[in-house]
């Protein structure tokens, strides 16, 4: 599979949390060219704050892959992530992120902050967003265009 492959998987995993009522984020993680972990977020479901896609495919890969780091790994989740997320990624050792969407008020790869690439953390992971955008902020544009019209 490609990155863009990936990145369907990604925003399929993000279908399904729009179908849940979550915001519609999906998460894969890929190692070896084969998915090891797929999340989307269930911050609702699991009254969790920490229930992104990111972090959840992050528990799920160490366990698959039974090692907490995991370099040899590329993330790949529809929005960009936000700073716990990219926190994680940069403490998981990720050894590559791409991302969807891009999230201008509070991305931590690329928008606001950098997080997984700056120098001051001790490991570097290149991140990269853009890929398939559109495809990445449609499902996100349906949730919010839902939750105003019902909010209204």
């Amino acid at each position: 599979m490609n990155d863009a492959e990936f990145m369907q998987e990604a925003i399929a995993e993000a279908q399904i949390a729009l179908e849940e009522g979550e915001t519609p984020v999906g998460c894969v993680i890929a190692r070896k060219g084969e998915i090891v972990a797929r999340a989307h977020n269930r911050r609702e479901a699991l009254h969790d704050p920490t229930a992104h896609a990111e972090i959840l495919a992050i528990r799920i890969a160490a366990k698959n892959v039974n090692d907490w780091r995991l370099n040899d790994c590329t993330l790949y989740v529809t929005l960009e992530p936000c700073p716990m997320c990219a926190g994680a990624i940069s403490q998981a050792r990720i050894g590559r992120l791409l991302y969807g969407a891009r999230d201008e008020k509070q991305g931590c790869a690329g928008s606001v902050y950098r997080i997984p690439e700056d120098p001051v953390f001790p490991h570097f992971c290149p991140s990269d967003g853009g890929l398939l955008e559109a495809e990445c902020r449609a499902p996100l544009i349906e949730f919010f265009k839902y939750k105003r019209i019902r909010n209204a």
